[in-house]
């Protein structure tokens, strides 16, 4: 069952801004997240993977923390893109497969989204991934 248009944009802004949703959530009454985490896979993870499914090993990936803000994110209707690039470390060895899909959790490696990156970035040592601004994830 789709939802209605004000109901996605207001859960995308909860999510990914902390905004209260009216009637809702009010994300101060608890102890919320503040940071989104952000991994890179080689392979779709699926929608009951986590994190560590098909995560990319290369020598220098690390997970980067995204401020859980409009600093850290742009919601527009349906959408929410990040509101920068999103880089992550340079490859130094081992740059394994190219990297095909992004994901975000609130932590504990549970995948809260996921989407593929496009285009794929073919890794090769002292290649650093970016997630550009371009990067989109839609609230069906």
């Amino acid at each position: 069952m789709a939802k209605g248009d004000t109901i996605r944009q207001q859960w995308l802004q909860l999510y990914f801004l902390g905004s209260a949703m009216p009637s809702v959530a009010d994300n101060a009454a608890l102890s919320p997240f503040v940071d989104h985490v952000v991994a890179l896979h080689v392979a779709d993870p699926g929608s009951g993977g986590s994190q560590l499914t098909h995560e990319t090993a290369y020598v220098g990936y690390a997970r980067v923390l995204v401020p859980r803000n409009s600093a850290g994110w742009t919601v527009v209707g349906n959408t929410v893109r990040p509101t920068a690039a999103i880089g992550f470390g340079v490859c130094t060895a081992s740059p394994g497969a190219t990297i095909t899909h992004w994901s975000i959790s609130r932590g504990g490696g549970l995948i809260d989204y996921t989407g593929p990156v496009i285009p794929p970035i073919v890794m090769a040592t002292l290649v650093q991934p970016v997630l550009t601004t371009d990067s989109l994830i839609t609230e069906t």
